[in-house]
């Protein structure tokens, strides 16, 4: 697993606040329904203002840091296999 300061330098280029789109790519090509299920379930802290979801980058770190998406990835490692 890597630290908060890695994704911290690997996200660099994406603004403080990312819509729902840069979300996924930062997840490596997530499917729309499944972005927005993470964050439906509260697996990720977001705001929906006027129809568009923004979160902050610190959660999307947050969140590929939390013992949820450790599991995750391996449930998608598990299906490519």
């Amino acid at each position: 697993m890597q630290s908060r300061k890695y994704y911290e330098a690997y996200w660099s280029q994406y603004d403080d606040v990312v819509t729902l789109n840069e979300f996924r790519k930062m997840l490596g090509g997530l499917g729309v329904v499944q972005a927005r299920r993470l964050m439906h379930e509260n697996h990720v802290k977001h705001f929906y203002i006027h129809g568009t979801y923004l979160i902050p980058k610190a959660n999307v770190i947050d969140y590929v840091l939390s013992s949820h998406y450790a599991k995750y990835r391996l449930k998608l490692k598990a299906r490519i296999l």
